[in-house]
């Protein structure tokens, strides 16, 4: 099965995040934010395989949007490190612009996962709607029946609905 793009872009995400993790402590010497960047980074793509075998559309929801607060806390550190003068402009400039890219993705498949279930639920909504007026009908039907027998008409007509009695 051929990855999606999403899944594709969180994983050239993560290798980004890892290389630039290994540059920060082997160049700059700097831990704290690289530890924190780096759990955070490479959650997202983690999420969005776990989703791949989501046991519901609510625990695939959960998955996603688990993702996309990984990116959100991502997008801050990476805003972090610019602030601090740990990356360059034009590190800050594709990492955010990549990070960026993926909340959208992730908004997109959450938002298309929320409103297939709502599209499931109206179905089943109309679908008991009609059961119950389908019901209604036939208690009514069998009701006036009985209550024309037990006035002995034999056969009604029905001129709303020909064949009504039948």
């Amino acid at each position: 099965m051929k990855d999606s793009i999403l899944r594709q872009k969180s994983f050239a995400f993560a290798v980004k995040i890892v290389r630039l993790v290994q540059r920060l402590q082997s160049e700059k010497k700097e831990y704290v934010l690289s530890r924190q960047i780096l759990k955070s980074g490479t959650s997202i793509g983690a999420n969005d395989h776990e989703a791949e075998f989501a046991q519901s559309k609510d625990d695939f929801i959960s998955k996603m949007s688990i993702a996309l607060k990984e990116a959100n806390e991502t997008a801050f550190f990476i805003r972090l490190l610019h602030a601090t003068n740990y990356i360059e402009d034009e590190e800050f400039k594709e990492l955010f612009e990549d990070c960026g890219e993926i909340k959208a993705m992730l908004i997109s498949s959450i938002r298309t996962a929320k409103s297939s279930i709502k599209m499931k639920i109206y179905s089943l909504i109309s679908l008991f709607t009609l059961h119950s007026s389908l019901f209604t009908l036939h208690f009514v039907h069998t009701a006036l029946r009985l209550f024309l027998r037990s006035k002995n008409v034999e056969k009604p007509v029905c001129t709303f609905a020909p064949g009504f009695f039948d």
